[in-house]
């Protein structure tokens, strides 16, 4: 995966078939149906691949247990099959996840086991294990450290949990295996219309400074929270179609949820459910639901939801975390389909997905969720074929095995999320290039090289936020290994002293949100 070989194909096609804007989920699994259909592909990202939303969630591939009790059974259905197929196409990168949801009233015990045995049944051959009832003792043992006054007894659950930047930069290597071509740091600067129909864009190189006009049968708008800004340049007063809301999460270290399993808070101050995921030798705890009226590409967690977030895991924790012991905080932004009435209330807004087609041809995918990714891929290739007048081709992604797929990656080796690239990466350069910068997680002088090589990973952050996930798991330890990544880059891009130091100093602006 090259952005210098990106764009120079620019030059090869005087029009494409397809070309979509934003490199998140929706985009890039947009850009996996419509190259393995065949379609000829241009996707640009203006920033780096999943530096937004899809980077930054609370890492798991679910059916939805609270819309299952919010009564959203088609998404809960749709999600849980999805989950099943991205479990089976990505194995290095989804696995299973053993859930237990402990019990303080008595009433919780026959809600939830007949609910979850609704979810059961609902996964079908997909599913991932059977749901448990279980009693005050065995939820102790599943986890031990949980706190114990007033436990009545839990139940157990399974559903997926995955990486989700690597599962971006896997689907990125995917369309360009299949034929597609991706451009990160391509900002569109405009549409291009004839006869009042959109029939390409502009674009600016944000690395040369480089502006380019490309045509196309049809524009995709796969820009998530960011819809309305591709929106208004179709159509400057058009309404807006997205309702953004934000999800905060605190990351731990492994000792305040001890044992394999992660726990599900249901029932949290603001009604809402809380999550606590075990994660890289971490933990991920999360998530808040705050409307917000402006979507910032750099999002701040509120100080009330980082005190609802600590307040609420202590209630479940023997060991209560504190300010002090969070290692790392990271805000999502919902890109939620706006609704009439009160949209206050996002919590209660469906996270189904929706395509939209203007007047002028411009398609816009709007909400979703990771898990439907490729289901919300499917359905905007569908639509971006009537509307281009493509030639009609069944989609295949169903049963399209990802990039680097390997069924026996050991999860506790940290390269298993690269599947079958791991021994390459393994057999690049000296032994000891593979030996790790930090004791506090695992980043070596390879993974650093393999991003930059084979990644398009052309920034510090680009490499320690998203290609390997430090700036997530430790912001202040990843600050103290930065300068020896950016030597490192710097050799590998060809770069000088002067890089390096406006690398550093930029990264450490980004890594303010990241830290209390």
């Amino acid at each position: 995966m090259s952005r210098t070989t990106s764009l120079r194909e620019l030059n090869k096609l005087d029009k494409w078939d397809i070309v979509i804007v934003g490199g998140g989920a929706s985009g890039l699994g947009a850009a996996v149906d419509a190259a393995q259909r065949g379609y000829k592909t241009l996707l640009l990202e203006k920033n780096d691949f999943a530096k937004g939303t899809s980077s930054r969630s609370t890492k798991l591939v679910h059916g939805g247990v609270r819309y299952l009790q919010n009564g959203d059974i088609s998404l809960v259905i749709e999600a849980l099959k999805e989950r099943g197929v991205m479990k089976r196409n990505a194995p290095q990168l989804v696995k299973d996840m053993s859930f237990v949801i402990p019990f303080y009233d008595w009433w919780n015990s026959p809600f939830y086991g007949l609910g979850l045995k609704v979810y059961d049944m609902m996964a079908g051959k997909l599913g991932l294990g059977p749901s448990i009832l279980l009693d005050k003792k065995e939820t102790i043992e599943l986890i031990n450290n949980i706190n114990q006054e007033g436990l009545k007894g839990g139940v157990i659950y399974h559903d997926g949990q995955f990486d989700d930047s690597r599962m971006a930069i896997t689907l990125s290597l995917t369309a360009i295996d299949l034929g597609a071509t991706l451009i990160n740091y391509a900002e569109v600067t405009n549409l291009i219309k004839e006869k009042d129909l959109i029939s390409g864009l502009e674009f600016l190189d944000g690395e040369s400074g480089e502006k380019f006009r490309v045509k196309t049968k049809v524009v995709i708008n796969a820009t998530g929270v960011f819809s309305d800004r591709i929106v208004k340049m179709d159509q400057p007063k058009a309404r807006p179609m997205i309702r953004p809301s934000q999800g905060v999460h605190l990351v731990l270290e492994r000792v305040f949820l001890e044992g394999p399993h992660a726990i599900m808070i249901p029932h949290t101050s603001d009604g809402r459910v809380l999550f606590a995921v075990p994660w890289h030798d971490h933990v991920v705890v999360g998530t808040t639901d705050t409307p917000i009226d402006h979507a910032d590409e750099e999002p701040k967690a509120l100080e009330e939801e980082i005190v609802f977030i600590l307040s609420n895991a202590s209630q479940y924790m023997t060991k209560k975390p504190m300010r002090e012991d969070v290692k790392s905080v990271f805000v999502g932004l919902r890109p939620l389909a706006a609704i009439q009435g009160d949209s206050t209330k996002t919590k209660e807004v469906s996270r189904h997905h929706k395509v939209n087609v203007s007047t002028s041809g411009l398609i816009s995918v709007l909400g979703g969720k990771w898990t439907t990714y490729r289901k919300m891929g499917e359905d905007t290739i569908n639509t971006a074929a009537v509307v281009g007048g493509l030639k009609e081709k069944k989609c295949k992604t169903k049963k399209l095995l990802l990039h680097g797929y390997d069924n026996d990656a050991p999860a506790e080796d940290p390269l298993h999320v690269y599947g079958s690239d791991r021994e390459k990466i393994l057999s690049m350069g000296k032994p000891q290039d593979n030996d790790s910068l930090s004791e506090k997680f695992y980043i070596s002088k390879n993974t650093i090289l393999w991003g930059v090589q084979n990644e398009m990973a052309i920034h510090l952050e680009d490499v320690l936020a998203r290609r390997v996930r430090c700036l997530f798991l430790d912001a202040k330890e990843t600050l103290k290994i930065a300068p020896k990544v950016a030597a490192i880059m710097a050799i590998a891009l060809d770069k000088d002293e002067n890089w390096i130091a406006q690398e550093l100093e930029q990264f450490e602006t980004q890594t303010k949100n990241y830290r209390l």
